[in-house]
């Protein structure tokens, strides 16, 4: 439930649900609104391929981690190669229109440095996706469904076995863990 002073904002002219199309005057109203610098000793985050500003959103949790503070993010990221990147933004573009980027672990681990975060730890681990929950959980339109199940009857071999697709169209990504410290 939200308190009165968050549904005042939902309610409020530059809030606008399923959007992050608000301006930067708006976002930064916004941002101020809910929580001053330096509050939280942890912050985490998972899915930041949503974020239409990726180091906009780093900076963001280092504003309100307290000094030492501990950030954790999780995340799908890109294998890195041209081919194999392109061809994962495709599909989790064709299932989700919120999709923004997935970064590789490299462009991760830089991007953190440039925030001023400490990495203490990244870890890197497979994650299946089963085809019909991964579709089903976006309610991706049928139209979009047979394009991604398209391209994955037409990809590489290189492509079929990053990615490890199935007959059903299930497949599997590479997704990163990193722990990080506000310096």
């Amino acid at each position: 439930m939200l308190s009165a002073p968050n549904l005042r904002v939902s309610r409020s002219p530059f809030h606008t649900p399923g959007s992050d199309a608000a301006g930067a005057a708006d976002a930064t109203r916004l941002r101020r609104f809910f929580c001053q610098q330096h509050v939280f000793e942890q912050a985490t985050r998972f899915g930041a391929h949503h974020w239409p500003a990726f180091d906009g959103g780093l900076a963001e949790m280092q504003r309100v981690l307290k000094p030492g503070g501990t950030a954790i993010f999780m995340d799908v990221v890109s294998p890195g190669s041209f081919l194999l990147d392109t061809w994962l933004q495709s599909l989790e573009l064709l299932r989700d229109p919120s999709h923004v980027r997935n970064a590789s672990a490299a462009e991760w681990l830089a991007a953190l440095a440039r925030a001023g975060f400490a990495i203490e730890e990244c870890r890197t681990f497979r994650l299946r996706l089963a085809f019909p929950t991964w579709v089903a959980r976006m309610n991706t339109p049928a139209p979009h469904v047979a394009a991604i199940r398209s391209l994955q009857d037409q990809a590489t071999p290189a492509v079929k076995e990053c990615f490890e697709i199935e007959e059903d169209g299930s497949f599997t990504v590479d997704t990163a863990f990193f722990l990080a410290r506000k310096a």
